[in-house]
């Protein structure tokens, strides 16, 4: 697999980028993210040639990649599935500023200041509970209940060195300080929490039952759910920490080879009518924008005790976050 992705990187290197075309790496699942660059193929002509990362290294391998493409970008577009280290590319030069006209009614809190980047459609950090070994009631209410002896040996979590994940552990920093969620994080350790590759991973340790409990995506979830497995989703932490919530961001590369064809894709994915397609979709987004059609099992925004913390807290705490993880959870 790895190899395969590494070819076809190679392969898109080596070859030149058409002047009716549009460039675009993204974090978020191809299969959820391929119909939507599709449906922008049909709709406006212009081809869209996209480079998917993979799971183990979900965002870290897109973002390095652009990082070391830096002197010679050959993407125009960044959709990252997650923030924090869209925030990290803007204080490396990586971004140019570009203000969408999609972006109008978007709240705020999900536009960069200075227009480097936007959010939309967002997932929320959920814990996965297998249905036949626990009931709804007996799910703990707060992600600290984890570290106690009931749940030793019963909870799963990524690797905390990549994709929503990290972006998670940097979340605590932000918001509890490094010394308590260092704290957190080694009682975890010292609960025997399961380290699995990646949030799909984490879930379906707890679909096969191997553990009962597990830390992932509203997504991963959702797939579980509409596929018939034994598993539900848990909110944590209403009323005190509160759940994380991650929006999908969008991003024009400066210097990029197609800048107007990158900002016509931008406008398309921060449309209301691409929420509405996430939001139905089995990766089951939830519109960060009021008003946006949505199924019944999508809750709306507003009604979601999300963490409050700023992204830039997240991004500023990514690599401290990720030193210590390394260390702890060494592989």
């Amino acid at each position: 697999m790895r190899f395969r992705l590494w070819l076809s990187v190679l392969l898109f290197a080596s070859s030149s980028v058409l002047a009716d075309e549009v460039v675009i790496y993204t974090s978020l699942d191809q299969v959820f993210s391929e119909p939507v660059l599709q449906a922008f193929e049909q709709e406006t002509g212009i081809r869209v040639r996209a480079v998917y990362d993979v799971e183990a290294s979900k965002t870290t391998g897109l973002v390095n990649r652009l990082i070391a493409e830096k002197p010679n970008p050959r993407a125009d577009v960044f959709w990252n599935s997650e923030v924090g280290r869209t925030l990290v590319l803007k204080e490396k030069g990586i971004l140019a500023p570009y203000r969408s006209p999609s972006a109008v009614d978007i709240p705020e809190q999900f536009q960069d200041s200075e227009g480097y980047w936007t959010g939309f459609a967002a997932r929320a950090r959920v814990l996965i509970y297998n249905t036949d070994q626990l009931t709804e009631e007996e799910v703990p209410a707060s992600i600290f209940e984890l570290t106690e002896p009931k749940w030793r040996g019963k909870v799963a979590m990524a690797y905390p060195l990549f994709g929503t994940t990290a972006t998670h552990v940097a979340a605590w920093y932000a918001v509890l300080g490094p010394e308590r969620t260092e704290e957190y994080l080694r009682a975890l350790k010292a609960n025997e929490v399961l380290i699995v590759d990646g949030n799909a991973t984490a879930r379906d340790v707890v679909v096969q039952g191997e553990v009962p409990l597990g830390f992932t995506d509203t997504d991963d979830v959702n797939v579980a759910i509409q596929s018939g497995k034994p598993v539900g989703m848990s909110f944590p932490d209403e009323g005190g920490l509160g759940t994380l919530m991650i929006p999908n961001t969008v991003a024009l590369i400066a210097d990029g080879p197609n800048p107007d064809m990158g900002k016509r894709l931008i406008d398309y994915l921060l449309s209301r009518d691409v929420e509405r397609r996430l939001a139905f979709s089995d990766s089951m987004q939830i519109p960060v924008r009021d008003g946006v059609e949505r199924p019944a099992h999508v809750p709306p925004y507003a009604r979601i005790d999300a963490m409050q913390v700023d992204y830039a807290d997240i991004a500023a705490n990514l690599e401290p976050a990720m030193r210590f993880s390394r260390e702890l959870f060494v592989r």
